[in-house]
Order: C-alpha cells, then sequence, then structure tokens
C-alpha cells in the first residue's frame, strides 16, 4: 500500500533541486511556470523531460504548441522563481516585468539565468494527474560563471565557492 500524499510531499521536500522555469508560446500566448520535475533523459540525442500538472494552463499550452523552453534560475532568480509558481494567477501575465528572449522555438526564456534549453516535444507520457514531456533540445545556452538558484525543505539555497 502506498504511502499517504502528506508523507510523499514531506519526504520529497528534503529532494535538493535546481529551479527552472518551464515556458511556451502559441498564437501570441506565452505561459510558463515554476518546474522542479526536470531532468536530462539523453545525451544522444540531447532529450530532456519535464512533468507537468494536467491542470495548469501551461500544460494545456504545451500540448497545443508542441514546444517548450527551460530557463534554470540564477541564485538572485527567487522573486521570478515566486512569480511563476502562483504569486502570479494563471490567467494573468506572469512575464510583466520580467526580461525574456528567444531562441529557435520562440519560446519565451528567462533573461540572466544560469542555462536555457529550447525544445521540440517528441513524446509525451500521461502518469497520474501529470504528463511527462520530452523535449528535443534544439539549442542551449549555458554561463558558467553563475550560481543556480537551489531550493529544498521549501527554502531557497545557493552553491557556496
Amino acid at each position: 500500500m502506498a504511502i499517504d500524499e502528506k508523507s510523499f510531499r514531506q519526504t520529497m521536500r528534503l529532494w535538493t533541486t535546481g529551479v527552472t522555469v518551464v515556458t511556451t508560446t502559441i498564437n501570441g500566448i506565452r505561459h510558463g511556470m515554476t518546474v522542479s520535475s526536470f531532468t536530462s533523459v539523453s545525451a544522444i540525442p540531447p532529450v530532456v523531460l519535464v512533468s507537468i500538472n494536467k491542470g495548469a494552463r501551461t500544460h494545456q499550452l504545451m500540448k497545443q504548441s508542441g514546444i517548450f523552453a527551460v530557463s534554470i534560475l540564477e541564485k538572485s532568480q527567487k522573486d521570478i522563481s515566486d512569480k511563476f509558481a502562483g504569486l502570479v494567477p494563471e490567467d494573468e501575465d506572469r512575464f510583466h516585468g520580467v526580461e525574456t528572449h528567444t531562441m529557435v522555438t520562440g519560446s519565451p526564456i528567462i533573461s540572466g539565468g544560469v542555462a536555457f534549453l529550447d525544445c521540440k516535444i517528441i513524446d509525451t507520457n500521461e502518469f497520474g494527474n501529470n504528463t511527462i514531456f520530452f523535449g528535443e533540445v534544439l539549442d542551449s545556452k549555458y554561463q558558467e560563471d553563475l550560481k543556480p538558484l537551489l531550493y529544498s525543505n521549501r527554502m531557497y539555497k545557493t552553491l557556496h565557492k
């Protein structure tokens, strides 16, 4: 028998992750959300995955557009993480006041981050209340001199040294 949701969530809070914002665009509508369920799948071909709740507006737009971008946030971008995590409601413009740029797909990328991946969705897998989106990385950029924003046990952290 599986553990209850509360126990599972408390356990997973102790897993330290980098902070990413996943974005997409279609027909001039752009949307994004802070996502912790992100990882690489393969280097050849370059593929990453993100897991998105089916009820999220970003999920609906990703399914329609077939594209997404991942911005790995820098240690000073806590406010951006909070904004895309829901402090700004889904039906409002989370990009207001946030500098962005684009690469290949046109998905908005959060400027000032540590790294960026621009992806075309090549597969999906429905599981529970989420969809796992597999994205072929069409372009990427990174800035080695910056430190990533981390998240653990409901607190932001950063690397030292």
